[in-house]
């Protein structure tokens, strides 16, 4: 395992930040763009690794990335269109620890072997695949880590839903690199559950006034979700706090009853609240699921599933009561925890410091009345957390 694969492994999502001053798709993103300064300071902010684009039609070059690799000690992505031995020779010398394999322009045995050569001169590789097909070959090829663009190379048409298919569908031993499309948590939260270890982020970064302050929004946790929303005008209000996950309660009987999932906007995901069977419609992202209880709405804890499969634990503590042993079956969960159950604007920090969850979830706390929330809670809310 090469320091490039290994970083991008550590535990919940990384990230690779790309430096790219312009793309043959949206031209001129960050023309004056300084390698040098955006890897130290991507190091910085968090970053798993750093990209650096080398081909002259991204205003790229080697040069970038020997500045980059002066400035900066975590492993460096060289990302051009590869297809000689040669040239990964070059990309080792300038300080690379990594290189791009497009599978769309090599053939299995070209594949293959740039693969072996890369081991044997100890570089990487991250093989890119586009669809299907190209998934199968890198596989088959022994790929890892494989990274699962969303765009089409060709046409240049960005399709999120084909890659986050391509994601779940890829071995779970192997690690998965969700590429581009990503501009918010959000888009980074739906690869992570979709099974990405980590993501890719050029243009989000680079169209950015502060590209680290950028890269550091992206992997912040705890994700914030809002619940028993029922209205428009609360979903916006949500939206535009920064919530990342909006809750609608399916439940006739809750006080909190949402008729159906309301839309939401792109940069967060809808979650379906369900008691005992779960309901999956068309508009939602996610399904929350708690078990039923006698006499009560609904049993405490429940789960977080994607297409039937539980991706997260909801941990439901009622936090207004001072007992030590809540903390402890909250850190007791393995895998991501979504912590719940009386959190509100002044107590969420402490809660989230408690234990460290993947995502908190807040609604009566934050509400008028019941299903009609408060704007300003709301707000301080998100804003505890960021």
């Amino acid at each position: 395992m090469g320091r490039f694969r290994e970083a991008l492994a550590a535990p919940g999502l990384t990230a690779i930040a790309e430096v790219k001053r312009r793309s043959p798709s949206a031209g001129d993103l960050r023309p004056d763009a300084d390698p040098a300064a955006l890897a130290a300071a991507f190091e910085q902010s968090g970053a798993a690794a750093v990209s650096i684009l080398v081909d002259e039609r991204f205003a790229g070059s080697l040069g970038d990335l020997r500045a980059a690799r002066a400035a900066a000690g975590l492993p460096l992505l060289a990302k051009g269109f590869f297809v000689e031995e040669a040239e990964l020779d070059e990309l080792r010398a300038a300080g690379a620890d990594a290189a791009l394999l497009i599978l769309r322009d090599l053939d299995d045995r070209r594949a293959a072997a740039l693969i072996d050569h890369a081991a044997a001169i100890g570089l990487d590789t991250l093989v890119e695949a586009h669809d299907g097909a190209e998934l199968a070959r890198a596989v088959a090829l022994g790929a890892d880590p494989i990274g699962l663009n969303a765009r089409d190379l060709s046409t240049f048409a960005i399709d999120r839903r084909t890659q986050l298919e391509l994601v779940s569908r890829a071995p779970r031993d192997r690690v998965i690199v969700a590429e581009s499309a990503v501009h918010s948590r959000a888009h980074a939260a739906e690869a992570e559950l979709a099974g990405a270890g980590a993501v890719l982020v050029g243009t989000a970064l680079m169209r950015a006034a502060d590209p680290a302050a950028k890269l550091r929004e992206l992997l912040a946790r705890p994700l914030v979700k809002i619940c028993g929303l029922t209205r428009e005008e609360d979903v916006a209000v949500a939206a535009d706090a920064g919530a990342d996950l909006l809750g609608f309660i399916l439940v006739p009987e809750s006080p909190r009853a949402a008729a159906h999932v309301l839309p939401v906007p792109d940069t967060a995901l809808a979650v379906a609240v369900c008691v005992g069977d779960p309901v999956a419609p068309a508009q939602a992202d996610l399904v929350q699921l708690y078990p039923r209880e006698p006499g009560k709405v609904r049993g405490r804890d429940g789960v977080l599933l994607r297409r039937g499969e539980r991706v997260a634990t909801v941990v439901d503590l009622p936090w207004l009561e001072q007992d030590a042993t809540l903390l402890d079956r909250a850190r007791a969960v393995e895998g991501r925890l979504v912590l719940a159950g009386g959190l509100s604007p002044e107590n969420v920090l402490a809660a989230a410091e408690a234990v460290r969850p993947w995502a908190v979830d807040a609604s009566s706390s934050l509400e008028r009345a019941p299903g009609i929330k408060d704007p300003d809670r709301v707000r301080a809310f998100v804003e505890a957390l960021r």
